[in-house]
């Protein structure tokens, strides 16, 4: 088990404080019983997910919008109207901070100066291991510390605790954010080091793009190419030499979502960075091109990564990454954008009815956010202003882009079920326009420190 050196964010220093002020009345009062420690985890990560992704995805489906920012530098006010997608009807809705260790978040000045959450964004490697491991680290690195020390994420501590762990995604299965619940290294770039050890790891599940015989439009390769996984990893996968049962086709996705499954699935879909979003076609509009045929949606892979991590009595842990909403952001495509988020969607439904038929909001716990937003998406003719984004239902909204690359906003997070409470109740910071916020690392030191804290040694068994 590696060393954890945890990054205090200011959510944590005053829950702190709070704790010695109890101890000091200890003696005056009985102590409280521990919170039940969820058996089942779901993170949910839209990676580059703002609040516009959102709204322009609701506008496109429903014609109406949740939640938008109007006004002008220092006077900027949030526009709330009704929830339009289930995830915005969660009991507990707050706000949270991405930066990297080298970034800051000033909730005045994100407010006063447009141009203020362009400067010095966070990567996803840096943002996902903070809201795995607890620890900010340096853009670039995975399950590693500032000084680029391996830390303990989440799957690890579940599968010490005899927990089954999954992570999967909509783009390659190697990229930043799954890799950041399974691996240490110093560099996201590594692709085919972070490969080795996926296929490596104890993990019960992972599945995503990345396919060396495949390209984006789903058709294979005259020679494969072994950018995302070396060529031994991957014939080892095909032959079963690691523990895992490798899947490849759709109808075999498809195929895991009922009845009996494998002890343990790595699942490459037949595409070679996303499921979707890198495909060929104007993208003018959303769908205006065929969607590839060959390849599973986010949430059938949902699906499936659930009934196979579900064999385990103990529970699990499973992140599920929309990450291709990041991809259409840096190209400033809403088409794309609006699919990506949608399909993202579709896997958040996929999690609620597994919940409700398979499990309880008692025993689960269902977190949803984004590592960062992508692309500073805005009304049109915004900047140095905040506009809304308007549109009618079927027809792309009016927006514009006003970057290329993350921006330090504060992301949605929406989150039900046993120890949702406790995660909201580390929003101690305030934002003059969105309200209470806690730190991306929130998300991890609520299970590492607090909810599964004491329970390593109690669960007296490895996997």
């Amino acid at each position: 088990m590696s060393t954890r050196r945890i990054t205090a964010s200011l959510a944590s220093l005053v829950l702190v404080g709070s704790l010695a002020c109890a101890g000091a009345t200890a003696d005056a009062a009985p102590r409280k019983k521990a919170p039940k420690a969820p058996k089942n985890v779901i993170v949910m990560i839209g990676d580059g997910m703002g609040y516009n992704q959102i709204a322009a995805a609701s506008l496109y489906e429903k014609g109406r919008a949740y939640k938008q920012t109007v006004g002008t530098p220092g006077k900027v006010r949030e526009v709330t109207g009704k929830p339009q997608y289930l995830h915005e009807k969660f009991p507990v809705q707050v706000d949270m901070a991405t930066y990297s260790v080298k970034g800051s978040y000033d909730p005045l000045r994100a407010w006063k100066d447009f141009d203020y959450v362009k400067a010095n964004p966070t990567d996803s490697a840096a943002a996902a291991t903070a809201m795995a491991t607890g620890v900010k680290t340096y853009n670039a690195g995975l399950g590693v510390d500032p000084d680029g020390n391996p830390v303990e994420n989440i799957s690890e501590r579940a599968i010490s605790m005899g927990k089954a762990a999954g992570s999967i995604s909509s783009v390659q299965f190697s990229h930043a954010t799954p890799a950041s619940y399974v691996v240490h290294n110093k560099s996201r770039n590594d692709y085919l080091g972070i490969a080795k050890q996926e296929v490596a790891s104890k993990m019960t599940v992972m599945m995503g793009a990345g396919h060396p015989a495949y390209d984006d439009n789903g058709k294979k390769l005259d020679k494969p190419n072994y950018k995302y996984i070396g060529q031994d990893d991957f014939e080892a996968l095909q032959q079963g030499k690691k523990g895992w049962s490798l899947v490849e086709e759709k109808a075999d996705f498809e195929k895991l979502t009922k009845g009996k499954t494998p002890k343990r699935v790595f699942g490459i879909a037949q595409a070679a960075t996303t499921l979707q979003q890198a495909r060929d076609g104007e993208a003018t509009e959303p769908y205006d091109t065929p969607l590839n045929k060959n390849v599973p949606d986010l949430a059938t892979m949902t699906k499936g990564a659930l009934n196979v991590l579900d064999n385990d009595p103990d529970g699990f842990t499973l992140m599920v990454e929309g990450g291709a909403i990041d991809w259409a952001g840096h190209a400033n495509n809403g088409a794309r954008n609006i699919e990506e988020t949608i399909d993202f969607n579709k896997a958040i439904v996929a999690v609620d009815k597994w919940v409700k038929k398979n499990s309880s909001w008692d025993e689960t716990l269902l977190i949803v956010t984004a590592d960062h937003e992508t692309g500073y998406m805005e009304g049109v003719n915004a900047d140095p202003n905040w506009m809304l984004l308007r549109g009618k239902k079927g027809t792309m909204p009016r927006q514009s882009w006003y970057s290329g690359d993350h921006t330090n906003q504060l992301v949605p997070v929406y989150a039900k079920g046993r120890g949702s409470k406790q995660l909201a109740a580390r929003a101690v910071a305030g934002d003059p326009v969105r309200g209470k916020y806690l730190d991306n690392t929130d998300l991890a030191t609520l299970l590492l420190d607090d909810l599964w804290g004491n329970r390593t040694k109690a669960a007296g068994k490895k996997k």
